[in-house]
């Protein structure tokens, strides 16, 4: 009884914005802020009579007598989706986060990317989630009449899905082959963490013909510009989706380990130092290497030497991957623009780099394009 009163309770609360336990019950009658605290009301998983695939509801506030409104973040997996259903009082969603999909009864879907206000009239009949290769979180207002802010009808089907989901099958075109297209977007996922995004990006990198020695090598080669953390969780998921992959009869190319002898010692430095003038385009000075000379050691020995020297990842590929982790972190847009400079002088083109910029866009993260975009613009063209 008390779980059946517990499901109960949990469906009554769901609008996708959810009339939550009501943290500011009486507070018409106050006359003072309440304020709760972020991380103090529990989140719990959308039911699966309303929604298919993984949903984290975090409930934010309730009705009350001076809001007729509810509010909660709704976070969908990957591919997870809520069932048809209206609002008698009708919804605003604001998407924080990822890529989705949102579709009105009778029209075509739209995608829904960070920033967008979607805008729900009472009693229309909609249904709205995540992109099949990207998660999705909104933030949902949602009015109550009569104490009601939803009416839950049917599942979407799989065949409705599909047909939504055909949007995003749309090549963007440009200059990047579909292989090198995969690069960046695996190193911008793995940059901030985003698992699910990542996950999508290296099945569809394999799918392009990536090997495993070259996702593996875009994974290693992101500690020297992300932290060991994040490399060591992305490398992880590369083991999950390649067992997946194995699971599911996929056999994709395990690629070639790193041929020839990297040299050590002295030579290291010197062969890491002849590569880094190269890529920077002239030797590399300045303040920060006066101030702390150790840290141009490590990097002409470690990154543009033990890094670069390996040839299981060419540089154009490196350069692919800098570019996409840099401009996915806030805060390092001068190194962005230098990686910019120094994509072009291994042999990318600005079309390649401006392709780059809009892959970024199209995966639902319009900060980084415009990161790039502006680091792109700022950065020199290197002479022939």
């Amino acid at each position: 009884m008390t779980d059946q009163r517990t499901s109960t309770g949990r469906n009554a609360v769901l609008g996708l914005a959810l009339s939550v336990a009501a943290p500011f019950a009486g507070a018409a009658e106050s006359a003072t802020q309440q304020v709760t605290r972020a991380g103090t009301q529990a989140s719990f998983a959308g039911p699966a009579e309303n929604f298919i695939g993984k949903v984290r509801v975090d409930p934010l506030f309730a009705a009350d007598a001076e809001v007729q409104a509810s509010s909660a973040y709704v976070s969908f997996e990957p591919g997870a989706h809520s069932a048809w259903h209206t609002h008698p009082a009708g919804q605003r969603l604001v998407v924080t986060s990822g890529v989705g999909l949102t579709q009105e009864w009778g029209n075509p879907a739209q995608r829904i990317h960070p920033g967008d206000v979607v805008v729900c009239p009472a009693g229309v009949k909609h249904w709205h989630g995540a992109a099949p290769h990207s998660a999705m979180t909104h933030l949902a207002v949602t009015g109550v009449a009569e104490g009601k802010t939803v009416t839950w009808l049917e599942q979407v089907s799989d065949a409705q899905y599909r047909e939504a989901a055909a949007i995003f099958d749309v090549p963007v075109a440009g200059a990047l082959s579909a292989r090198q297209q995969a690069i960046p977007l695996i190193a911008a996922a793995a940059a901030t963490s985003n698992l699910p995004q990542l996950n999508a990006a290296l099945n569809r990198g394999l799918d392009a013909g990536l090997s495993i020695s070259e996702a593996k090598e875009i994974l290693v080669q992101m500690y020297a510009y992300t932290g060991f953390p994040k490399s060591l969780n992305a490398l992880g998921e590369l083991m999950a989706v390649v067992e997946a992959r194995k699971g599911q009869g996929m056999t994709d190319a395990p690629g070639q380990p790193p041929s020839g002898e990297i040299p050590v010692g002295a030579a290291l430095r010197a062969v890491g130092t002849a590569n880094q003038t190269r890529i920077s385009g002239a030797p590399v000075t300045g303040p920060v290497m006066e101030f702390a000379p150790v840290i141009n050691q490590f990097l002409q020995s470690h990154l543009f030497g033990d890094i670069f020297e390996r040839d299981n990842l060419d540089w154009q590929g490196r350069e692919l991957a800098t570019v996409g982790a840099l401009a996915a972190m806030p805060g390092v847009e001068a190194q962005l623009r230098s990686h910019m400079a120094a994509s072009q002088r291994v042999g990318l083109s600005r079309e390649q780099l401006e392709h780059v910029v809009q892959l970024l866009a199209h995966s639902g993260d319009p900060a980084a394009a415009a990161r790039a975009a502006k680091a792109l613009e700022q950065a020199s063209t290197p002479s022939p």
